[in-house]
């Protein structure tokens, strides 16, 4: 087993926050400033392009650390963030950038990227859950959930159809094409999001994974808007359900 080595530690807004590696592999954990009880963990997949610490992921766990009392977890995906890009990386995003520029369709080449990716970022995850499950305050046999969108997503459903210790899950807005066979193998309580006007992933692309997956609970979210134009309130619902299948109470945000 690889072993987890934190690396910085800092106080803020009710949460601690600690970075920490898992083997190469580099990732931050936000935990309640109080409390010592034992508290499910949440795992979050960062979007393409962005990093752990995207303002987005901080979001999502101040309201998952405050709002519910969980811990919260991220690591940078292979290529993000603190981790260097391969060859193969750079030249992946040279192509995707060339079809940006030209308008032409983006899935054709973010679909085998996130597929590559996933089958690195899968067992780099299972390796961090294994470590993060050896601190006291997380426990063996502490409940996980998971959520992560767009590529989060790609990286995700795939680690929650490997992974039986993950009891719930948020996701959303990818393409099936890669990730319909996985879905199929998904029981686990799901809450899928996807916005109506995604210029980038057609609708009908979009429901066709959420149809996919097995699970006897699943729960569409579709709001009017582009691909970034997720409803911030879409982190409150997403707190409401991980409280509902984790065991916790989640408080009402504030304004």
């Amino acid at each position: 087993m690889r072993s987890l080595q934190f690396t910085s530690e800092s106080s803020s807004n009710g949460m601690i926050e600690r970075d920490f590696t898992v083997g190469d592999v580099p990732g931050v954990l936000w935990s309640p400033a109080s409390g010592a009880d034992r508290a499910p963990l949440v795992l979050m997949g960062h979007g393409g392009g962005t990093h752990k610490k995207h303002p987005s992921m901080t979001g999502r766990a101040d309201r998952f650390v405050n709002g519910c009392g969980f811990h919260v977890a991220v690591i940078d995906a292979p290529g993000h963030g603190d981790r260097p890009r391969s060859a193969q990386d750079e030249a992946d995003i040279a192509e995707l950038r060339k079809a940006q520029a030209a308008g032409e369709p983006q899935g054709p080449i973010v679909v085998p990227f996130n597929a590559r990716l996933a089958e690195l970022a899968v067992p780099e995850w299972q390796a961090t859950l294994d470590a993060l499950q050896q601190l006291p305050e997380i426990g063996a046999d502490g409940p996980v959930g998971y959520c992560g969108i767009a590529m989060g997503t790609a990286l995700g459903l795939p680690l929650v159809a490997a992974e039986p210790r993950i009891k719930a899950a948020i996701l959303g807005m990818m393409w099936p094409d890669a990730l319909v066979e996985k879905a199929k193998q998904i029981t686990v309580p799901i809450e899928f999001v996807l916005q109506w006007d995604d210029e980038l992933m057609p609708r009908e692309a979009c429901l066709a994974l959420f149809d996919a997956f097995a699970s006897k609970e699943k729960t569409l979210h579709a709001n009017a808007g582009k691909h970034f134009d997720l409803p911030r309130f879409e982190a409150d619902s997403a707190a409401r359900f991980l409280a509902r299948h984790l065991g916790r109470t989640a408080v009402a945000a504030q304004a």
